[in-house]
């Protein structure tokens, strides 16, 4: 067993399986990394995948995946719609040297493979070499460094003061899902800025209603408690939560000061 739901471990299984047999002797493992690698997933986590190769995907290999991840959002089921990951070559896999590679990219829900960065991070590469789970192939922490700590704080002192602008290049703040999702984001940077560690995203809002100034304290609890509520695209914000998740945003963001 790799999580613990049944479906999902026979779409890992068909995926790995697939994956193995277009990349061949290019295939080199496969890994759980994100809130399930954390131990905290649920039915409203993504199950997010690092496939490694020893060189990116090209030509005939890069067009078969194309086509895999173009069918396995259609198949019935929860899982094949909240897949997400990429596929990394592990000499760009193996150190923060390799930020800035992109890597072919499953985004959930999509049908479509980008050349992204998306899962290029030092969170990815901490989670993995941490608590990522081994699906196929070596040990993760044979193909992934430990990460500097306190390149992982530097790194969040640098993201901080850009995080509600690049939401708003994607997100509808006239929704629910988004308003927690903006606090529970600003939470996960904060928790990586003090410890230098990767928290789930429950992890850290709890971690945030223990630490932060007790003002916050009412707004964080109302994130934890909806986010039950999952992706519901009708439903509006509770009134006035969006603009304390502003001020809270603000107040986060003087910590990169």
């Amino acid at each position: 067993m790799f999580t613990p739901f049944e479906d999902l471990d026979a779409l890992l299984a068909d995926l790995i399986g697939s994956a193995r047999e277009i990349l061949g002797r290019t295939f080199v493992g496969a890994y759980l990394q994100g809130s399930f690698a954390l131990g905290a997933a649920d039915l409203l986590s993504d199950c997010d995948f690092i496939i490694a190769t020893n060189v990116l995907p090209s030509g005939t290999a890069e067009a078969q995946l194309r086509r895999l991840h173009d069918e396995i959002p259609t198949r019935p089921g929860h899982w094949p719609k909240d897949l997400e990951g990429s596929y990394a070559d592990t000499t760009s896999l193996r150190s923060a040297a390799g930020l800035g590679t992109p890597w072919l990219f499953s985004n959930h829900g999509s049908r479509d493979l980008v050349w992204d960065t998306h899962c290029n991070t030092l969170h990815t590469r901490w989670i993995l070499h941490h608590h990522g789970i081994t699906l196929a192939g070596p040990p993760i922490t044979d193909l992934v460094d430990a990460v500097d700590p306190e390149a992982m704080r530097e790194s969040m002192r640098t993201a901080l003061p850009k995080v509600m602008a690049g939401l708003r290049t994607w997100a509808r703040f006239e929704m629910a899902w988004t308003q927690r999702y903006t606090v529970t984001e600003y939470c996960r940077v904060l928790y990586t800025l003090r410890t230098g560690r990767v928290a789930s995203k429950r992890g850290a809002l709890e971690w945030a209603r223990e630490h932060l100034d007790q003002t916050w304290r009412p707004l964080l609890t109302q994130v934890i408690e909806d986010r039950a509520l999952g992706w519901v695209p009708a439903e509006p914000p509770r009134p006035g939560s969006l603009e304390t998740s502003y001020a809270f945003a603000a107040y986060a963001e003087s910590f990169a000061r």
